[in-house]
């Protein structure tokens, strides 16, 4: 019996475009700022990101590993600030659909790295495919990042509302991101919290906002982590608080798993 299993968190968007990959590359960080193990998947596998993020350049990826041509333990690749990432591929579309034998191999090369980490963060893409759901409805958390945009907070509710009607998932953490004010962030959070209860019967929980910061599309264009270009600024400080109370509340370890993804995946 494993004596340690990783926490999955999973983080999704309902519309692309409102800063998913940013969040996941720089949360992942503090993380191991706290001395966490991380495991940083892009699951967005038809179109890598996480790789750009960081400023790095994998030489194999996870189509390799579905090819039969790699493990994944060969394609993981470590940054020098110690998260360790495997990277997706890049405009691969018959992987943007994965197939069941996909999903299969997928779980059963996660299985073996169960030991090796705390944290398992999931970058999945954006909208409602089904592997952004398979991921989601096999994580031990749901981030899910929502901006105050109209579209936003609709697509944002469109992916909670697939989630929850076919995968029966309840545990749904709201980040609001580029927030000019907390007003601006509270009243985001109250339009999508309210819809969720109203139509779902679901109560989402709000682990916080992250203010518009200009400064994020320069450490995107130099292809580094924000957080380490501006550890001091409000932005960072808020990700630090977010970071912290995700890791305070609770979840059932024994409910995920590899081995609950191989469930997951069996039932699809």
């Amino acid at each position: 019996m494993k004596t340690n299993i990783p926490r999955i968190i999973a983080v999704a968007s309902g519309k692309g475009g409102v800063g998913k990959t940013n969040f996941v590359t720089n949360i992942s960080l503090v993380f191991r700022s706290l001395q966490k193990r991380v495991l940083l998947m892009d699951a967005d596998i038809g179109l890598s990101n996480i790789d750009i993020m960081f400023g790095i350049a994998p030489k194999y990826n996870i189509k390799h590993v579905l090819a039969g041509e790699k493990g994944i333990k060969d394609i993981i690749v470590s940054t020098n600030e110690g998260i360790d990432i495997i990277p997706a591929s890049s405009g691969i579309r018959e992987l943007t659909q994965l197939s069941f034998n996909n999903k299969m191999r997928i779980v059963e090369e996660l299985d073996s790295l169960d030991p090796d980490y705390d944290l398992f963060l999931i970058d999945t893409g954006a909208g409602i495919s089904e592997n952004v759901t398979f991921f989601c409805s096999a994580a031990h958390d749901n981030i899910i990042i929502v901006t105050s945009e109209p579209t936003s907070i609709a697509d944002a509710y469109a992916l909670i509302k697939v989630i929850y009607k076919e995968h029966g998932e309840q545990n749904f953490r709201i980040v609001v991101n580029n927030v000019r004010s907390q007003v601006e962030g509270r009243n985001t959070f109250k339009k999508l919290s309210m819809v969720a209860e109203r139509f779902l019967g679901i109560n989402l929980d709000l682990l916080g906002f992250l203010p518009y910061d200009e400064k994020i599309k320069e450490a995107v264009i130099a292809q580094k982590p924000y957080i380490n270009l501006y550890p001091t600024s409000d932005f960072s400080k808020r990700l630090n608080d977010i970071a912290r109370n995700l890791l305070k509340k609770e979840v059932n370890l024994l409910k995920g798993g590899m081995q609950f993804f191989l469930k997951k995946a069996m039932a699809q």
